[in-house]
């Protein structure tokens, strides 16, 4: 891209990152996850933060 002088975008490991992150869902997910949130005795922003990490740690430990 240099020798082409066209602009090299920065590295995603580098960015920063707000922690925010949107999406929309069905609203039945919704209510089956604030269900499960209460139940469980954790806020809603907390088991989808959890929902979304497990399945990165166990990639990341599966053998190649």
């Amino acid at each position: 891209m240099r020798a082409n002088d066209e602009a090299v975008p920065e590295p995603l490991a580098e960015r920063k990152y707000s922690g925010n992150f949107q999406t929309r869902i069905p609203s039945e997910l919704h209510r089956q996850l604030a269900i499960e949130a209460a139940e469980v005795g954790v806020s809603l922003n907390r088991l989808v933060s959890l929902r979304l990490a497990v399945p990165l740690v166990a990639l990341s430990r599966a053998p190649n």
